[in-house]
C-alpha cells in the first residue's frame, strides 16, 4: 500500500503548491505514461538564474525565481510559449527557477496523474565530488518495488549520473538523512551547503531538514524561506534543544509513518506561516 493513503497525508493528491485545477487541461493533457516519462519534459521547462542572466534575459524576468505554486510557474511558462508542456522550450522560454521549480512541477505533473509524490529537499552529492550541495528533488511511489524512486529532472537528458531517474543511496541526502549522518560522523558538515555562498555547516543541514519535513505535508517552500528558529539557527544562537528537535525529525521523516509526520508538523515552530504559502 502507499505509504500515506490511509494516513493524514495522500501523497498522490496536490498540495496548496502543485493543485493545477487552474491550468488549461490542453496544456497538460499529454502528459502520460510512466512516471518517468511524465517528468521528462520538466528539463525543458525551467532555468537557473545564472544560465538565464548569461542568456541576458530581462531583469523583471527573474521575479519567476520567486514564485511558489506550480500552477503559477505553467501560468509564466504558458504566457511564454502557449504550447503543451510536453513541447520541449527553447532556454529563453523557460521559467526561471532553481532546482526546487523542477522538483516541484514534477511532483505537481505525477500528482496530476494521480500518482503518489513528493518533493524532497536535502543535498546532492553528485555535483562536486566531496561535497553535499544544496538541492532538491522529487520521488514517486513505485507500487512493484514498494519503495519510493527518487528522481532529479534537473539533469534528465545529461550526463551527470548514468541514471537520475532512478537515484542510488547516497546520491541524494534528504535534510534529515545529512543530519543523522552528521550526528553519527559518517559526514562533514562543513562540507555541506549552499554552492557559491559561505552558507555550510551544521545550519544548512537544520534548514533543509525542516524544509523537508514542510515538503513531506505537502508545503514546498522556496530554498531560502526561514520560519520557526531557521534564522537564529544560521546565526549560531541555537543550542542542544534546537539540535534534538532536528533529530526528531530526522527519525521521523525516516520512519516515514505519514501520521507521525503530520504531527510533527503540527508543533508551532515546524509549520510553515499561511502567510507563507502563496
Amino acid at each position: 500500500m502507499i505509504p500515506g493513503m490511509a494516513n493524514r497525508i495522500d501523497y498522490a493528491l496536490p498540495g496548496p503548491l502543485t493543485d493545477l485545477a487552474s491550468v488549461s487541461p490542453l496544456a497538460l493533457e499529454r502528459l502520460s505514461g510512466a512516471p518517468a516519462g511524465i517528468c521528462w519534459p520538466v528539463h525543458t521547462l525551467v532555468i537557473q538564474p545564472d544560465d538565464a542572466k548569461a542568456l541576458g534575459l530581462p531583469d523583471d524576468r527573474f521575479a519567476e525565481n520567486q514564485v511558489r505554486p506550480a500552477a503559477s510557474l505553467i501560468e509564466a511558462l504558458l504566457t511564454l510559449d502557449p504550447a503543451p508542456l510536453d513541447v520541449a522550450r527553447e532556454p529563453d522560454r523557460r521559467v526561471i527557477g532553481t532546482c526546487r521549480h523542477f522538483a516541484l512541477l514534477s511532483c505537481a505533473l505525477l500528482r496530476y496523474r494521480g500518482v503518489a509524490a513528493r518533493v524532497r529537499c536535502g543535498f546532492a552529492t553528485y555535483f562536486q565530488a566531496g561535497q553535499g550541495l544544496d538541492h532538491w528533488i522529487t520521488e514517486y511511489w513505485h507500487e512493484k518495488d514498494g519503495r519510493w524512486i527518487r528522481i532529479d529532472s534537473e539533469i534528465l537528458g545529461k550526463d551527470i549520473l548514468a541514471e537520475p531517474e532512478n537515484l542510488r543511496p547516497g546520491q541524494f541526502l534528504s535534510g534529515g538523512e545529512a543530519w543523522t549522518a552528521f550526528r553519527e560522523s559518517r559526514i562533514d558538515a562543513a562540507r555541506f551547503g549552499v554552492h557559491g555562498t559561505a552558507n555550510w555547516g551544521p545550519a544548512e543541514i537544520r534548514g533543509n531538514a525542516v524544509k523537508d519535513l514542510a515538503a513531506l505535508n505537502k508545503v514546498e517552500m522556496l530554498p531560502w524561506d526561514e520560519w520557526g528558529r531557521m534564522d537564529a539557527s544560521y546565526k549560531g544562537q541555537t543550542g542542544a534543544d534546537y539540535d534534538e528537535l532536528i533529530g526528531t525529525i530526522a527519525r521521523v521523516c525516516a520512519d516515514d509513518d505519514p501520521t507521525a509526520i503530520a504531527d510533527l508538523y503540527d508543533l508551532d515552530e515546524l509549520k510553515v506561516p499561511p502567510a507563507l504559502i502563496a
